[in-house]
């Protein structure tokens, strides 16, 4: 006997809200969390590991310990869920136990040798090389992640955020627990540092100048804000 189903738009909508409804929010997922659901612990690890490690490793780069440094992270959390407040952004929580636990892991890996896995063969199994604009992005991405290496890491974490995250200063100063003028300060001398040394770096020169345009727009910015401020 075959069925006929039915997929009027309607009944399609109706389907699709009731699996919508069935999508915890954030608040709820966390407050299950925080009264000992361990369900509710491995949703809120599937929803959102993977912006955890794009995090991680946009701060530490290709590590051969990144996968413990996340799991780092979802044990903190865990710890101190229950500390968590409902006022506050879940999102912005994450991202200051993720920022604490890599600069732990940061402030460690300086007293001890940290073994950095080979990057994949920019090889084809017969032989053939990839195309050298392949091999060239590699090569820029490790010479961007080594600059990065060269920030202090309060300028870092900003710059990771801002830039890199797409964070506004607001929501970066809840995660550093700084002002957000300071927030800005950080992020306008990570920028200037990063251009003078893009300058230095064969494989970066060219997007220096971009460095530098966006640091100047930063610097307008704040001095459009400064005075639109003294006029209040």
């Amino acid at each position: 006997m075959v069925v006929a189903w039915d997929k009027s738009p309607a009944l399609l909508g109706s389907a699709l809200g009731d699996r919508l409804a069935r999508v915890p929010e954030p608040e709820d997922l966390v407050a299950r969390c925080q009264r000992g659901d361990a369900g509710a612990f491995r949703l809120l690890f599937a929803r959102h590991r993977a912006d955890v490690a794009r995090l991680v490793f946009r701060m530490v780069g290709p590590r051969g310990d990144l996968d413990d440094i996340v799991q780092e992270v979802f044990l903190q959390v865990h710890k101190s869920l229950k500390d968590f407040k409902a006022q506050a952004k879940f999102s912005t929580w994450l991202h200051r136990v993720t920022v604490n636990v890599v600069l732990m892991h940061r402030r460690a890996a300086r007293s001890r040798p940290v073994l950095v896995p080979e990057l994949p063969d920019v090889s084809h199994a017969d032989g053939r090389i990839l195309p050298d604009e392949d091999a060239g992005r590699r090569e820029r991405m490790r010479a961007f992640q080594r600059l990065l290496d060269r920030l202090a890491d309060k300028k870092r974490v900003v710059f990771v955020l801002h830039d890199l995250e797409g964070m506004a200063p607001s929501e970066i100063a809840k995660v550093v627990g700084a002002p957000v003028l300071t927030v800005r300060t950080r992020l306008f001398y990570a920028r200037r540092e990063l251009a003078t040394m893009l300058r230095d770096e064969p494989s970066l020169a060219a997007f220096a100048d971009l460095a530098a345009h966006a640091e100047t727009t930063e610097e307008t910015d704040e001095s459009s804000r400064t005075t639109a401020g003294g006029r209040g």
